[in-house]
């Protein structure tokens, strides 16, 4: 329950919600485009940093320091991710990866092969997969939207993946209506049609547990700057599809897993902030392995926000004005999208950061097919509010007065769209 959660004590790890404007508060409701750094994750940066920086395979002793600090994160990654520790490769961003990946793969696509992607995802976890289809000929194809639910029309997947399928790239959960999907079906009819899977869990990661052993997808992407760290990228390739994945690299850089996908000097002091990311979950967490504190961790995380998120949704359904793209049921992240009838959404979210100190996003959040399909290009695309484990009932609270008190005082102005 919320109220066990350490919420002051959370909030404490957080240097940034310190900051004021104008003398306010600052209140973050932007976690689904990044959350804030803790400062573990400050701290393993900086102390890197401070005890001498160097490149990797020296003989010398900031050398070897850089060497073992890459494996430690490495295992932290595992253990956070339920993946093998050779599997776990960083690199700049998920996009970055994605277009990699997709690269280092034509060699398995032909000219008359299928890829699938959704209607639902962001379009990092589609894009990459377009490019690829074109450059080898294959045919996209979409597992479509079913704009009742918010979600995918799991009916339709036997005939979308066929055994023509190359390749499936899913999200784990939307970055809009924060639906969760459930992978396993997805994942199963892949591997009976022999295409390769991949899971996009960006969004996925600070809110839900983990376990890429037991989902059995291929390639799963996340990054670092979502669940508290650094901006960094990660990649997790199945053991037997990364020895033989052919990448674009420099000829004396190394050739064996997983370091060949990490082209070029990595952020080391952004790996490192990733290692104090994960220590902010695994401290909440209890257990005799990581990996047992870290689902712990996760857990409470996850209770706290729903909590949190159902004190927003039942506001913003009550709200006449407001359309919420939320599904009504299943699981989801404590993320929402929503639109006020006659109200641009940049408008909106302009008002609520001058009057209320409130960071609230608007925009399609790259999830450009959905915004398609649910037609809300006309009114600028959603207004986004979303948690993380720093936000308060209070905050909560603000939030419902300051859009309750926006739509009083722009009501009779609102313009038709």
């Amino acid at each position: 329950m919320a109220d066990k959660f350490p919420i002051e004590q959370v909030r404490e790890r957080f240097p940034a919600l310190n900051r004021k404007d104008d003398g306010r508060q600052v209140i973050y409701f932007d976690g689904p485009g990044g959350t804030q750094m803790v400062d573990y994750a400050l701290e393993s940066m900086y102390r890197y940093i401070r005890n001498g920086m160097a490149n990797l395979h020296g003989t010398f002793n900031t050398s070897a320091d850089t060497d073992t600090m890459l494996d430690k994160a490495r295992e932290a990654v595992a253990d956070l991710l339920g993946c093998k520790v050779n599997e776990v490769a960083f690199g700049a961003n998920m996009t970055t990866h994605a277009f990699a990946i997709a690269r280092s793969l034509a060699s398995f696509i032909n000219e008359g092969d299928e890829i699938v992607v959704t209607e639902l995802d962001h379009r990092a976890n589609v894009d990459p997969w377009i490019t690829l289809a074109k450059d080898r000929g294959a045919e996209i194809k979409f597992l479509k939207l079913d704009p009742e639910t918010y979600s995918l029309k799991m009916d339709e997947l036997e005939q979308v993946v066929t055994p023509k399928t190359k390749l499936v790239a899913v999200g784990m959960s939307s970055n809009v209506t924060g639906t969760v999907t459930d992978l396993l079906p997805v994942i199963k009819r892949a591997k009976e049609v022999g295409a390769l899977s991949v899971v996009d869990a960006v969004h996925g990661v600070p809110h839900v547990s983990i376990d890429v052993e037991e989902l059995g997808c291929d390639i799963l992407l996340c990054s670092a700057y979502k669940f508290f760290g650094p901006h960094v990228g990660i990649a997790v390739v199945r053991e037997s599809l990364f020895e033989k994945l052919p990448v674009y690299k420099l000829k004396p850089a190394p050739a064996e897993i997983p370091y060949k996908l990490e082209t070029g000097t990595q952020n080391h002091e952004g790996i490192a902030g990733v290692m104090g990311a994960i220590q902010f979950i695994e401290e909440l967490g209890y257990g005799e392995t990581r990996r047992e504190r870290l689902l712990t961790g996760m857990h409470a995380i996850d209770e706290y926000e729903q909590e949190l998120a159902g004190e927003v949704e039942n506001f913003l359904r009550s709200v006449p004005e407001v359309t919420l793209y939320r599904a009504a049921s299943g699981r989801k992240t404590p993320t929402f999208a929503f639109t006020i009838e006659g109200h641009h959404s940049r408008e909106v979210t302009a008002w609520l950061a001058k009057n209320y100190n409130m960071c609230v996003a608007d925009g399609d959040f790259y999830a450009s097919t959905m915004a398609e399909v649910l037609d809300v290009y006309p009114t600028g695309c959603w207004v986004r509010i979303g948690l993380a484990p720093y936000n308060t009932k209070e905050e909560i609270q603000q939030f419902k007065a300051g859009l309750t008190a926006y739509i009083e005082q722009h009501q009779k102005n609102a313009v038709r769209f």
